[in-house]
This record gives structure tokens, sequence and C-alpha cells, in this order.
């Protein structure tokens, strides 16, 4: 007689949705009730006839359009590749194409954005959206090379351009940094229910036929490229820029001559290199050992918790009980640093992981916005587009070089990149402390160079 033996796939409760639902509705919504600062109501206040509400609220729609297509590529992972007939030992090979391009030109375009202005660099990001879904949609067999190359630089633009822009608008209309602030945390908010927003709607392009999903996204992708580049071209008014010697002399002065903003490059980068190896190692972890889980279910419950996370910050800030910006990113930053250490061990609970998950990305959610606050802080807005770049160029190295060792000689363990990162989260934590202890150092005088 034969035992039929039953396999379940695991999924997230629905009362995690809930819960996650609820948490950020009342955390956004009591938050003026229980903040005596002015920030918390600028939310909500549509009388206020500052130029600066209805550009942010603009600003935050079009930021949220290019969240939707950085995260409308990553829905379908390595199915597209297989889809586009890329081998498994072909798909390492890309991984390390995406970010050699992102280190040896991502690190360079933050610079050409403050010297040559965030509308032009920002109708580049469109562009190569636009680019690579024409591409996909018109060849039957693109090339995937050039499709990664180009989503790579996109997503280094992504990371620095939106933040710069919005920061030099607040500045040039002499808004309060409250305001800024809560700009901040809103595009981390906004972000987060854009990717799941994106999930949606590449589930709906796949319909029931998953083999026709790859070119309706793309036909999507060149739909809100355009969209993107008429919005940009429309509603985005450039301002002067500097001429390149004395960029660079503000440069070396301001950037490569603080240690304050080291610190801060350097806790950046470590965000960034714990960041890109979760999303590389997540799901290998969660179906190790043949276990059957639907990830599906599970990207926006981690999503969902970055918003949550994010949430908190105006709580933390400019709530009733203030913590400076340094001691939230410390304790953050130790807590992530935890997270990563439980997950080197390869603990083996699905339940377990996935909490850890939710955990990492609600630290996340309020690490963003601290650590955007802290650049407006000790960072020029001129020089603002370039200090993020070169921040993200010690991340994308190190994540090349593990690829390299994990992928091709074999020489380092999954469980030992996570350890790394944790230890790299650790020392971010340590750049907190210090940095609290320096002070700020103010560069009220940076343009008399």
């Amino acid at each position: 007689m034969g035992v039929t033996i039953e396999s379940s796939v695991w999924e997230p409760s629905p009362f995690l949705y809930i819960f996650i639902f609820l948490s950020c509705f009342f955390s956004i919504f009591l938050l003026p009730s229980k903040s005596s600062s002015s920030s918390s109501s600028s939310l909500f206040d549509h009388s206020n006839s500052s130029s600066f509400v209805p550009f942010q609220r603009n600003f935050l729609l079009l930021f949220s359009l290019a969240s939707v297509m950085e995260g409308l590529w990553s829905v379908f992972g390595e199915y597209e590749l297989v889809y586009y007939g890329v081998a498994k030992e072909q798909m390492m090979l890309l991984l390390c194409a995406g970010f050699s391009a992102a280190l040896f030109v991502g690190s360079f375009l933050g610079m050409i954005s403050d010297l040559i202005g965030q509308k032009k660099v920002c109708l580049i990001f469109f562009i190569l959206h636009l680019f690579v879904g024409v591409w996909k949609s018109i060849t039957a067999h693109p090339s995937v090379w050039v499709a990664n190359i180009c989503l790579s630089l996109a997503s280094s633009i992504f990371s620095f351009n939106f933040e710069t822009w919005v920061a030099i608008e607040h500045e040039k209309q002499g808004q309060r940094q409250d305001i800024l602030s809560d700009t901040f945390w809103l595009m981390t908010f906004f972000e987060s229910a854009a990717l799941i927003g994106g999930q949606v709607l590449a589930n709906w392009l796949v319909g029931i036929d998953v083999k026709k999903g790859v070119v309706p996204s793309s036909t999507a992708s060149v739909f809100l490229s355009i969209l993107g580049i008429i919005c940009v071209s429309r509603g985005w008014t450039e301002n002067p820029k500097m001429a390149f010697d004395d960029y660079r002399t503000s440069f070396f002065t301001y950037i490569f001559g603080d240690k304050r903003i080291w610190l801060l490059v350097l806790a950046q980068a470590c965000l960034q290199f714990s960041i890109a190896l979760f999303w590389i190692l997540w799901a290998p972890t969660l179906v190790a050992d043949g276990r059957e889980v639907h990830l599906g279910l599970i990207f926006p419950s981690l999503l969902g918790a970055r918003m949550l996370g994010s949430t908190v910050f105006p709580w933390l800030i400019s709530g009733p009980s203030s913590f400076r910006t340094e001691d939230c990113l410390l304790y953050a930053f130790v807590v992530l640093g935890f997270v990563f250490s439980i997950i080197a061990y390869d603990y083996q609970e699905i339940g377990i992981l996935v909490a850890l998950f939710c955990l990492f990305h609600a630290c996340v959610g309020l690490i963003l916005p601290s650590l955007a606050r802290l650049r407006t802080m000790y960072v020029p807005n001129e020089l603002r587009g370039g200090m993020i770049s070169l921040s993200l160029a010690p991340a994308n190295a190190a994540i090349l070089l593990f690829l390299l060792l994990r992928g091709f000689y074999r020489n380092i363990e999954n469980a030992a990149m996570v350890a790394f990162a944790a230890l790299g989260l650790f020392i971010a934590a340590g750049c907190m402390h210090v940095l609290k202890r320096w002070g700020k150092q103010p560069y009220q005088n940076w343009h008399k160079l």
C-alpha cells in the first residue's frame, strides 16, 4: 500500500498584512495629535499656501512613478532570464556586469548630476527605462546584457537624483527643515508602496499565461517612461550650476576633507551592501533544503514592514519624546547587525526567518530617511549627488567581490557573506556613535570657495 505525502507551500498569515496596514494607518493619522511640532500637521494641511506643498505632492507622484518602474523589472527575476534563454551559469555573469556598471560608471553619475543638473539626469533615468522597454518589446531575444547594464545605471540614478532634487528645491524656497524631513520619510513610504504596486501591475499583466507576461510588462514600462519624461520636461525648473573647477575644489574640501562625511559614506555603504545582499540571498535562504515557499506573498509583507518603519521616523525625530538622529541610527544599525548575525547561522524555521526579514526592513525604513536627514545637516546640497553616488561605490565593489568569490571560485558560503554584512552594520553603528561625539560642523561658508 502506497503512502501519500502531502506537500504544503508556506505562506504568511493574512493577519500579518492586516497588522502592518493598521499599524501604518494609526502611526500616520495619530501623529498630528501626539506631536506638538508643526511638521506633522503640514502633511495634512491642504490650506497651506506655500509653493512647496504642491511641489511636494507632484514630486512624490513622480517619485512613485519611478519606483514602480524600478520594481516592475524585478518581479519576474530569474524567470525572465530563463524566458530569454539565459543559462544559470550566465546569470552570475549578469549580476557581476550590473554591479560593475554601477561601480565604474554609476559612482560618477552623482557628480555629473551636480554639474549638469538633476533634470537632465532624471531624463536620462527615464530614457534608459524607455530604451530597455522598447528593446524588449520589439526584439524576440533581446540582449539581456545591454538591458541589465542600462537598468543598473538607472538604479544608480534613482538612488541619489530624486533626493538631491527635493533637497535643492527645499533650500531654494527657504522652507523649514522639518518639512524636508517629512518628505524624506514619505519618499521611503511611497517607494515601498510603489514597489508593491509594481508587483501587482506585473501580476495583472501576466494574467493566466505566465509566458506572455514579460512582453506586456515591457510595454507598460514604455508607457510609464514616456509619462515620466513628459512630467519632468513640463514640471521641473533647473538651477544654475557651478563650473567644473569650482565644483572640484568644493568637493575635495567639503567631501574628501571632512571626516564626518566619511563616516556617513561608510554607514551608507554598509547599509547598501546589506540591502543588496539581502535581495540576492533572501529567496535561496527561504527555499533551502527544498522547502516550498510562496515568495510572491512574502515580498509585499517585507515592503509593508519597511513602510511601517518609515512611519516611525517622525515619531522619533519630532514626536513627544524626540531623539537625536544619530541615536536612532545607532540603535537601528545594532538591531540590523543582530538580525543578520542570526540569519548567518542559517536558522531553518521559515516563520522565524520571515519575522527577521520583516524586522530588517522595518529598520531600513527608519534608517533611510534618517541618513537623508543627516546628509542635509552635513553635506552641501550642491555636492549631495556626488556624495551619495560616492557612498555606493564601496557597497558595489564589495558585492562584486563576493559574487566573484561565491559564483566562480566557491571560496565563500552564503552564511559567511551574511556574517560579513552583519559586521558592516555594527561598523555603521560605530560610525554613528563617533559622529554623535564629534558633533555637527556647519558648512554655511562653503560658497566662498
